[in-house]
C-alpha cells in the first residue's frame, strides 16, 4: 500500500522529524548552499508491496559516524565482465542507471564532481542517521513485518572498533536492531573474540559455509555457526541462509581462524535451500551473503530455488536488482551510505511481486537520533584526545578505492618508504576507509579509518626482482580473472617507488610490462628492499630490521606530523594498455 501524506506526517512527527509547526526541517543550509526540493519524504518515498519488508546494510566497516566516501574512478576487470553491474563507474554508471548530474544520486553513486557535491549535500551515513530510516519503515509496516539484515564487514575499520575489539560496533548493531548477520573482517578479531561478540550481539550470526576442520574437535566437519534461520514476517515464513566470505582464510592471516574452513560451498547451499523449501515449508528463501556482487551473480547460476540474494563485500551500490535464473540479487553499497529496502508480496507460499529501493543516508537531510549520538559519544570519549589530534592538512582529495591507485594509499606508501628506506612498498588494495576533501584537516582518527586492522605491523624484507614481478602477476590474475569465482574482491596492491603498464586482457602471467623501480627497469636478479603491511607478503622474503617493526597507523601519523601539508598527486603510476573500461581512456594513466 502507498502511505498517504497524512500518514507520513503522523509517522514523521512521532519520530521527531518535523518542527513544531509541521514544516519540513530539511530545506535548510547544507554547507553554504541550500538543498532544494529534497527532504526526508523524498528519501523514504516508496511503493510498498505485500506485507514483508527486508532492510539491508552491508560493509559498514565500523563507521558509526557520518563520513565522506567517494566511489571509484576506475573499476576494471576482465573484458567479459567490464560494463556489467559491479564493474561500472563514473559516466558509465550514470548512463547505465540514468543518473542525472548534480543530483544526490550522482554524489552517492559516482566519483563525478565529488568535492563540489560534497559541499552541497554533506556527509553520508552514521548510525544516528540510519536509525530514523529504519524506524520509519518499522512504523509504517509494523514491527513484526520488518527484518534488518547485515551482510558483514561491520565490526572492523575504525579506531573505536579496533580499540574496543569490536564491542562498540556490536553495541551499534543492537541499537539499530540488526536481526541477522554474516561475516568476513569480523573474523580478524580471532575465533575466541568472535564468539564473545556473538554472545553480546542480540541478533543471529549464521553461516552455512564455515566448517570445523580441526580433526581433534568433537565438531569436526560440522558447521561452526547455524547455517540458516527461519523468521515469521508479515504472516510468511522467510528462510535466511548465511554465506560468510568464502576466502577468509586466504585473504586474511590464517592464525585468526585456525581450525575453521571456509569455501563457497554451493553444493551444501543447494541442500539447505532444498531443506527449507521441502522440510521446513518456507514461503521465501533469502541468501544473506558476503561473497561479492559478481560472485553472487555466478552463484545464482549454480543454485536453484533462491528468491533473493542480499550481497556484500565488493561495496557496490546497485540501484536496480540483477535477476539471474529467477534469483533477484541486491546490494546496498558500503560505509553506511545506504539502507536497502526490499518489500515482498507473498501469496500462497510463493513470491508474487516485490519492490526495491536504496535509501540514501544523507546525514544533512535526516536529523540525528539522540540515542545514537549518545552511543557514539560513549564509545569515542575515552579516545577523543588521541583521535582528534590534527596531524596536518591535505592540498588534494585523499580517497580510497580505485583499481590501481588512490591518494590515501599513496600517502601510506610514501610514509612507509621514508620511514623504512625501502626501494618499493606494497599496500593492500583494501576497499574500506574514508575520503578527505581538499584543504581538509587530517586527524589521527582519519589515519585509523584507513589502517585500523588487528595485524597493523609494517614489515621490511629482502625480495628478488623476479619474485616481485611474479607476485604482481599473481595479484593481477586474482583481480582480473575472467571467472568471478576466482576473484577475491579486492583491488590491485598499490605500489610506491615503482610503476608499470598492464594489459588486462592478456593471459595470466603476461599482463605486466615496463615495470620500473626507482625510475629504472626492474632487475630480475637484483635483491630489493621491500616493505609491506596488512598481509602475508613478508613471508615471501628474508626479514630485515626486526627491531623497527611498527604499526602502520603510527608510521603514517608521524609522517603527516612531519610534513604538515600533504600534497599527493592524483595521477596514477599505472598505465592501462588495452581496452576502455568506460572509466579511464585507453592508453591513459587511470
Amino acid at each position: 500500500m502507498d502511505i498517504s501524506r497524512r500518514d507520513f506526517l503522523q509517522i514523521a512527527g512521532a519520530l521527531g522529524l518535523l518542527s513544531a509547526t509541521g514544516a519540513n526541517l530539511f530545506a535548510g543550509e547544507a554547507g553554504k548552499e541550500k538543498i532544494k526540493k529534497l527532504s526526508f519524504s523524498n528519501i523514504v518515498d516508496f511503493e510498498a508491496k505485500g506485507k514483508v519488508s527486508l532492510l539491508h546494510i552491508c560493509d559498514l566497516h565500523a563507521h558509526i559516524k557520518p563520513l565522506y566516501w567517494r566511489e571509484p574512478s576506475t573499476l576494471i576487470s576482465a573484458k567479459n565482465l567490464v560494463g556489467t553491474p559491479g564493474f561500472i563507474c563514473g559516466d558509465s554508471f550514470q548512463k547505465f542507471y540514468n543518473v542525472k548530474s548534480g543530483t544526490l544520486e550522482q554524489y552517492f553513486d559516482t566519483y563525478n564532481d565529488f568535492s563540489e557535491l560534497a559541499k552541497k549535500f554533506g556527509k553520508m551515513g552514521g548510525i544516528s542517521h540510519i536509525k530514523p530510516l529504519i524506524d520509519y519503515v518499522r512504523k509504517e509496516r509494523g514491527e513484526k513485518n520488518v527484518l534488518l539484515l547485515d551482510s558483514g564487514d561491520t565490526w572492523q575499520g575504525t579506531a573505536v572498533a579496533l580499540k574496543s575489539k569490536g564491542e562498540a560496533i556490536v553495541d551499534a548493531q543492537n541499537y539499530l536492531g540488526v536481526d541477522v548477520m554474516v561475516g568476513h573482517w569480523e573474523f580478524t578479531y580471532g575465533k575466541e573474540r568472535v564468539m564473545e561478540l556473538i554472545k553480546k550481539f542480540k541478533g543471529e550470526f549464521i553461516s552455512q559455509n564455515v566448517l570445523d576442520n580441526d580433526p581433534f574437535s568433537d565438531n569436526f566437519e560440522e558447521v561452526v555457526f547455524p547455517p540458516y534461520t527461519i523468521k515469521e514476517v508479515g504472516g510468511a515464513k522467510i528462510g535466511i541462509i548465511g554465506q560468510s566470505f568464502p576466502f577468509t582464510s586466504t585473504a586474511n592471516p590464517k592464525r585468526f581462524t585456525e581450525g575453521w574452513s571456509f569455501g563457497l560451498r554451493h553444493e551444501s547451499l543447494q541442500e539447505y535451500v532444498n531443506e527449507l523449501r521441502g522440510k521446513k515449508k518456507v514461503d521465501c528463501v533469502v541468501v544473506l551473503s558476503h561473497d561479492g556482487f559478481s560472485v553472487d551473480q555466478e552463484l545464482a547460476k549454480k543454485v536453484k530455488g533462491v528468491d533473493f540474494i542480499l550481497s556484500g563485500h565488493t561495496h557496490d551500490p546497485s540501484p536496480e536488482p540483477i535477476i539471474i535464473n529467477n534469483t533477484v540479487i541486491l546490494i546496498a553499497g558500503s560505509h553506511g551510505k545506504y539502507v536497502g529496502r526490499l518489500d515482498i508480496d507473498i501469496q500462497k507460499g510463493k513470491v508474487k511481486d516485490y519492490n526495491f529501493k536504496l535509501m540514501p543516508v544523507a546525514s544533512n537531510l535526516i536529523p540525528a537520533d539522540k540515542e545514537g549520538d549518545k552511543l557514539i559519544e560513549k564509545w569515542y570519549k575515552p579516545y577523543n584526545k588521541e583521535l582528534n589530534e590534527v596531524l596536518g592538512i591535505t592540498k588534494n582529495l585523499l580517497y580510497k578505492r580505485d583499481t590501481f591507485y588512490s591518494t590515501f594509499d599513496a600517502l601510506i606508501g610514501e610514509a612507509i618508504k621514508e620511514e623504512m628506506g625501502s626501494d618499493i612498498v606494497f599496500t593492500p588494495g583494501y576497499r574500506w576507509g574514508t575520503t578527505l576533501l581538499p584543504n581538509d584537516k587530517i586527524t589521527k582518527d582519519n589515519v585509523y579509518e584507513m589502517t585500523a586492522i588487528t595485524y597493523p605491523e609494517v614489515y621490511t624484507f629482502k625480495l628478488k626482482g623476479d619474485k616481485i614481478y611474479s607476485l604482481m602477476e599473481d595479484i593481477a590474475d586474482n583481480v582480473f580473472n575472467s571467472n568471478p569465482l576466482y576473484q577475491q574482491g579486492g583491488d590491485m596492491s598499490r605500489l610506491t617507488g615503482a610503476s608499470y603498464s598492464i594489459k588486462i586482457d592478456a593471459k595470466a602471467g603476461k599482463r605486466i610490462s615496463d615495470f620500473k623501480i626507482g625510475g629504472k627497469p626492474i632487475d630480475l636478479k637484483r635483491t630489493y628492499k621491500v616493505s609491506s603491511w596488512g598481509g602475508n607478503l613478508q613471508n615471501a622474503g628474508t626479514s630485515l630490521e626486526k627491531k623497527k617493526i611498527r604499526a602502520v597507523y603510527d608510521v603514517v601519523s608521524d609522517y603527516i606530523r612531519k610534513k604538515k601539508v600533504i600534497d599527493i598527486p592524483l595521477k596514477s603510476n599505472v598505465k592501462i594498455l588495452d581496452f576502455n573500461c568506460g572509466c579511464p581512456q585507453k592508453g591513459a594513466k587511470c
